[in-house]
């Protein structure tokens, strides 16, 4: 009997540990810093840009990117409808309002035509994301960026090494943010990382994140209420030998999907993880979509791979269908005003994805599925 296989999860290897056992012993005092420089530096060059700053989430570094950005109460920011909701939520820290955007059937990521629909002089900046490893259509939202001037802030937290045309992910907006989350392909346990080519951004996120303190100012003498977002000597130390070894964990990841592909391509039930010419997707999760005429939901499969200890996720249920958001203006309208992420909400599932799952563990799940698929084409035909 195998044991459960997990959705998420690390590939740590003797690397990792010999640079935390180094930063445990030699990262104080005066080399407290190190770690940060030497990741924040090894990262910027790894992503193709200018700056960046090692920080304790992808959440903090949206909070800050929309602040340095000087979008508080009255503005609105355009963010897709089918995300995790630590896109949005800062939005709501500094105050502006989150309008929810449809999003592409293919790619799964925000759709630049329904982005449209909702701009108003009130939008201060638009949040794409780069979901489950996949990229949107960058070339329409750079073409809009240009038309409009509205600043982009690309959540490349599920997306590290993904490329468009030899440009990595993080890269494309002002601003490009990541998270280090233990589930992600990338680690340092808990983190984030927040890159720029804006001196003007850079300079204001590095006095917010450190109590409103300006670098080199006197000690404890605040310029102004600012945020506690510092990464630990620690958690820089995993964070830089894992992006040592990141061309080998995205190899992983996308083996692990050829997998997916192999099993389960054939299955005209099932849509998988699209990849678009000149794309390269690093498919964080392994996804697939319940074609809608099986008349099935999302939680059946769920439950059914579970009983076989097989660990799943939901594909994201939509913003506007959570409670968190059962004020918004958009909770009453969601689902009309943005039909693709309430159908791919309503029948998509996360797979297995972990970085140390092997052939015969893919094999499992994938079994399992055609199995379930199976019971319900035995259940119509009855």
């Amino acid at each position: 009997m195998l044991d459960r296989i997990p959705v998420a999860g690390p590939w740590i290897t003797s690397k990792e540990i010999e640079y935390v056992s180094a930063a445990a012993t030699n990262a104080w005092y005066d080399n407290a810093n190190i770690y940060h420089q030497k990741f924040e530096s090894a990262f910027a060059e790894y992503i193709g840009m200018q700056y960046a700053t090692a920080l304790p989430s992808c959440t903090s570094a949206i909070h800050l990117a929309l602040a340095a950005l000087g979008i508080g109460p009255g503005d609105e920011v355009i963010v897709p409808d089918s995300t995790w909701i630590a896109s949005a939520a800062p939005i709501q820290y500094v105050g502006a309002t989150p309008v929810f955007a449809d999003v592409d059937v293919q790619t799964w990521c925000i759709s630049v035509e329904s982005v449209r629909r909702y701009i108003t002089p009130a939008t201060k900046a638009i949040i794409f994301v780069d979901l489950y490893g996949n990229l949107p259509n960058l070339d329409a939202l750079c073409t809009l960026r240009q038309e409009t001037g509205i600043p982009l802030i690309e959540d490349a937290a599920e997306a590290i090494g993904a490329e468009f045309q030899g440009r990595r992910a993080g890269s494309f907006g002002d601003v490009g943010v990541f998270s280090f989350h233990g589930s992600k392909t990338l680690t340092t346990g808990e983190g984030g990382m927040l890159v720029t080519n804006r001196q003007d951004v850079f300079e204001r996120v590095i006095i917010m994140r450190d109590h409103g303190r300006h670098p080199g100012d006197t000690m404890f003498f605040n310029a102004e209420v600012g945020f506690k977002y510092k990464m630990s000597s620690l958690q820089a130390a995993l964070g830089l030998a894992q992006l040592e070894r990141i061309d080998e964990l995205i190899e992983r990841k996308r083996t692990i999907f050829s997998w997916y592909v192999e099993e389960l391509n054939d299955v005209p039930e099932l849509t998988l993880n699209f990849e678009a010419p000149e794309t390269r997707n690093v498919y964080w999760m392994n996804s697939i979509i319940l074609d809608q005429r099986l008349g099935v939901r999302k939680e059946q499969l769920i439950e059914w791979l579970r009983a076989k200890k097989i660990d799943c996720r939901p594909f994201f249920y939509p913003l506007s269908s959570l409670p968190a958001f059962r004020s918004h203006r958009q909770a009453q309208t969601g689902s009309i005003d943005n039909p693709i992420a309430y159908q791919l909400g309503a029948c998509g599932v996360n797979l297995p994805s972990a970085l140390l799952l092997d052939r015969r563990q893919v094999a499992y799940v994938c079994e399992a599925v055609r199995s379930f698929l199976e019971s319900i084409r035995t259940r119509h035909a009855n």
